[in-house]
């Protein structure tokens, strides 16, 4: 029989907010946590945007994400503190190490969280509570700053776990629980369903998880798409299977990130990056004689949060143009508007570009003709360097996004 998995979900409470008043305590000023502030932004022009807020903060109606200034209207005496990304990094690998210390399996989901899979530790650990709670103790003592941690049998209810009442919490949600803890919850907080699926269920009367998992699941799919609907039904039953992956898989793609100093604000902007990028991995594809079957876009919105979106193709492709065009889809269909400071293009599920599906109303002469200008290019860039030539749209962005894109363009070994 096989043995049921035990996994934790911990996450650093108000995590940017709680390492930069750590080092200020130690540095004898008042403790951030205690009192009107936020992360984020310039107070001396009242620029950029609330990344994380105190409680204090909170009560003046100040929000993540708003504007500098308008918290500062909102609350005139608020401190605001600019972020320090070197600080945040030392303190999550301290985090980190503390967790994997007791984990024979541990994944990091994002900067100040992650997953420890505990299935089999029972002889070690008898008690997975008591043990949640000698790990969030551990890190408050020796580290200063505290976490809620989530326990169950997979990812998805640890998570769900780890966001009940916080902070400095222990929180456990297994199958038996799910009637009690989790289905009486609005609709919206079930992991990774978006605002669009949380309006489109509560105008179909599903206000909460229960009444989600109490729907038919083809009614759910009629709602929200085939495989969208399914995915959420099984969340909202409690049902995943998703390991806990001690290190990313090995990569079977091509990728490229530009990571940008100032803030991407408008799709406009992205696109010019996007297209740089495709134009890069598609000239790389075709190096190797490979096509792909599988494209992913991904940004870093200025919270640190990783947002990754991917897609399969019928047809597989080395084209410039129709690896954009699917990257362009992708982005729009997931992005909200938020600045951006990372951007990034993965392609995956490479063949060697023998075989290729044709639709029946493919222009295929307009394709051969994008093939032939990927060839051109191709070829001047072989001959006389990379950034002898380069797209219009592409030269047309911002010199630093260009200069970015031309360096990237040859160097394979680093993306690959």
């Amino acid at each position: 029989m096989e043995q049921e998995r035990l996994i934790f979900h911990v996450d650093v409470n108000s995590a940017f907010l709680s390492w930069e008043a750590v080092r200020r305590v130690k540095e004898g000023l008042p403790d951030l946590r205690e009192i009107p502030s936020a992360i984020g932004g310039d107070p001396r022009t009242r620029t950029g945007i609330v990344v994380a807020k105190s409680i204090p903060a909170k009560k003046y109606g100040v929000r993540t994400g708003e504007p500098v200034g308008m918290a500062l209207k909102k609350c005139p005496e608020l401190v605001v503190v600019p972020g320090d990304f070197g600080l945040f990094l030392r303190c999550s690998r301290a985090f980190k190490e503390i967790c994997a210390s007791y984990a024979p399996v541990m994944e990091s989901f994002s900067i100040d969280e992650v997953f420890l899979d505990m299935t089999g530790t029972s002889l070690l650990y008898p008690d997975p509570v008591a043990l949640a709670c000698e790990i969030k103790d551990k890190i408050h003592r020796e580290l200063g700053f505290t976490v809620n941690i989530g326990i169950s049998v997979n990812k998805l209810l640890a998570k769900m776990a780890s966001d009940f009442e916080k902070p400095d919490k222990v929180h456990t949600l297994f199958p038996e629980e799910i009637p009690t803890k989790m289905w009486p919850l609005p609709v919206g907080e079930l992991l990774f369903l978006g605002k669009a699926s949380r309006r489109k269920l509560e105008e179909a009367g599903i206000h909460t998880i229960g009444d989600l998992a109490h729907e038919d699941e083809s009614h759910i799919q009629m709602l929200l798409g085939t495989k969208n609907g399914h995915q959420l039904y099984q969340y909202s039953c409690g049902r995943d299977d998703s390991p806990v992956r001690a290190e990313a898989e090995e990569s079977k793609g091509l990728s490229v990130e530009t990571t940008f100093n100032e803030d991407l604000v408008s799709k406009e902007q992205v696109f010019q990056v996007l297209l740089a990028q495709c134009d890069i991995l598609a000239a790389r594809l075709r190096k190797k004689e490979k096509k792909c079957s599988c494209i992913a876009v991904s940004f870093r919105t200025l919270d640190f949060k990783n947002r990754s979106h991917q897609m399969t193709i019928e047809s597989a492709t080395d084209i410039t143009d129709e690896i954009f065009k699917y990257a362009q889809k992708l982005f729009l269909d997931f992005w909200k508007g938020q600045p951006l400071r990372l951007v990034g293009v993965s392609l995956t599920g490479l063949n060697d570009g023998m075989y290729e599906q044709m639709s029946m109303f493919e222009d295929t002469r307009d394709k051969e003709k994008r093939r032939k200008l990927d060839a051109a290019l191709d070829s001047i860039r072989l001959k006389y360097g990379n950034d002898k030539v380069t797209r219009a749209s592409i030269m047309n962005s911002s010199g630093r996004i260009g200069r970015k894109a031309k360096a990237e363009n040859g160097l394979d070994k680093h993306h690959t």
